[in-house]
């Protein structure tokens, strides 16, 4: 990531605003908007993803982690609440690389599609399962503040393996707390 770059883009912005950036406010805009930047796409700053032989076989599921992220489209805010599901095949991640998984993918301005492919290829990669699911909650801002301006939110999912057979699905549904 570029700050230099990200910063003299905000200055152009706030210039494009007709904001004075002797005003005090807007005086160090620029450098708070390139370090929340950083802050929204740091990534999970994982080295090595350690994997753990383990015996469980059953659903291992992380519902409602939170995920913000910047429409590639408008660069509004993107609130996502994200689910995600995996049976082990021998092999298990620490749970809290759960949600480190999601925050890989989340490395710049991403369409709430791909990222929920992407999640859940990274999660089977890491884990060696065959078999999850992904569901993500995105409440968009380029729809909730311009446009259609709904409160309404888009959901997309991805099944693999076992999760593609409707009784696993509705577990899972179940969990989470969904029809």
């Amino acid at each position: 990531m570029n700050s230099e770059k990200i910063e003299a883009g905000m200055k152009l912005i706030l210039q494009g605003l007709d904001c004075d950036l002797r005003d005090p406010n807007f005086e160090d805009t620029p450098a708070r908007y390139a370090k929340s930047l950083r802050q929204i796409f740091g990534g999970s700053q994982e080295k090595t993803w350690n994997d753990f032989q383990e015996t469980y076989s059953d659903l291992i599921l992380l519902r409602n982690h939170v995920v913000h992220t910047l429409c590639p489209h408008h660069m509004l805010p993107v609130r996502m609440e994200v689910c995600i599901a995996y049976i082990p095949n021998g092999r298990v991640i620490g749970l809290s690389k759960l949600a480190r998984v999601m925050h890989e993918i989340n490395r710049a301005p991403l369409l709430q599609e791909a990222f929920t492919y992407q999640v859940l290829d990274l999660l089977l990669n890491l884990t060696g399962a065959q078999s999850g699911a992904c569901l993500v909650q995105g409440e968009h801002g380029c729809m909730r503040i311009r446009g259609v301006k709904t409160d309404g939110d888009v959901i997309t999912s991805s099944f693999k393996g076992e999760f593609l057979e409707p009784l696993r699905q509705q577990q899972f549904f179940q969990l989470i707390g969904r029809r």
